[in-house]
């Protein structure tokens, strides 16, 4: 398959029905969105198609997403589309300087545009603050852990790394909580898969690296994690360590198929942490962190704005009612500028 190609799987005509009756009869096929399919001699299976990016972190999130709907809906038949974005493909640059985290999801827009999928998997601190239309995100996993992790073959913390050690890492927010707390370090650009920048370690390139412990995790290298790098000291990108699924349109049949793996909880915490990146204007252009918690029916978010040249930052934080995020995240995002954050953006 050509590299960026989106496979083409045949498509079948689907009629579902409500409940496990067989006598019942079948919902009304919405001509909007021909692109749901299944086979015709069984109405109760059907085929919906992911699109996913090709690396191993973002194929096994897509693999996780396709299990948990197996399981919410018998009978559902998942494949996975894999394509290459522009994201994945310029590694000599930051993504800053190619245009921003977006680029990972750009083609996989196209794909669900073009009828090729139904759906596509992202790491939601990938997803920028605002989707165009007509994209939505209807379903947000339970949250891994959200903390970076330094992983190092020599040393055991970031406080342990020696006056001038090497750490890769292309963050700019990761930079500025580097550069505020180890001025001396040298920070160097890291990209690539997770698999890639272990091996760049290995191979002696960095004293040490940060990679986000969530997506360590997902691939079974724990054992990589020498320490955590968490709240409230360290803050993650916003809605770090979440899964999401974006969709394209507004099919009835389709919305309630990812409803069901919809997480309250983390959807109230990451939308608080996006509202205050957007109320900010924040992207990777901008050194910008972000954490919330509930506490009962509390949400609790802490802010950062930072500078990855001199390690300044600017820190604020708030509690509101967990029923409204959005307030939340733009009363924190307008103290950080009333601290002066606006200086760094």
């Amino acid at each position: 398959m050509p590299n960026g190609a989106a496979q083409n799987f045949p498509l079948l005509q689907v009629s579902l029905f409500v409940g496990n009756s067989s006598n019942q009869e079948p919902r009304t096929k919405n001509p909007k969105l021909p692109s749901f399919t299944a086979a015709i001699h069984n109405a109760r299976m059907h085929t919906l198609r992911i699109a996913t990016r090709k690396s191993p972190l973002a194929l096994w999130q897509s693999e996780h997403v396709a299990d948990l709907l197996r399981a919410a809906h018998p009978g559902l038949e998942v494949l996975l589309v894999p394509m290459s974005t522009r994201g994945d493909e310029v590694l000599d640059r930051s993504l800053a300087a190619i245009g921003g985290k977006g680029l990972f999801l750009k083609e996989l827009e196209i794909a669900m545009q073009r009828d090729e999928a139904d759906c596509a998997v992202h790491s939601l601190k990938d997803v920028p603050m605002q989707l165009d239309a007509p994209f939505s995100l209807p379903a947000i996993l339970p949250r891994a852990d959200a903390a970076d992790a330094f992983i190092s073959n020599a040393y055991a913390s970031l406080d342990d790394l020696p006056q001038g050690a090497r750490v890769g890492t292309s963050s700019l927010r990761r930079q500025a909580q580097l550069r505020a707390r180890r001025p001396d370090l040298q920070l160097l650009d890291l990209r690539g898969n997770v698999n890639t920048r272990l091996a760049k370690l290995d191979t002696g390139e960095y004293d040490a690296i940060v990679l986000a412990c969530a997506g360590i995790a997902r691939l079974g290298f724990e054992s990589r994690i020498r320490a955590r790098l968490a709240a409230p000291d360290w803050l993650p990108a916003p809605a770090q360590g979440a899964i999401a699924l974006e969709s394209c349109g507004n099919d009835a049949r389709l919305q309630a198929l990812f409803a069901a793996l919809d997480h309250a909880p983390t959807r109230t915490c990451v939308e608080a942490e996006r509202a205050m990146n957007r109320a900010l204007h924040g992207s990777c252009h901008v050194p910008v962190a972000a954490f919330a918690e509930l506490q009962g029916d509390r949400l609790h978010l802490s802010g950062l704005v930072g500078s990855a040249d001199d390690g300044r930052v600017v820190r604020a934080e708030a509690e509101g009612a967990s029923n409204a995020p959005e307030a939340l995240g733009q009363a924190v995002a307008a103290e950080l500028l009333a601290l002066g954050a606006g200086e760094f953006l």
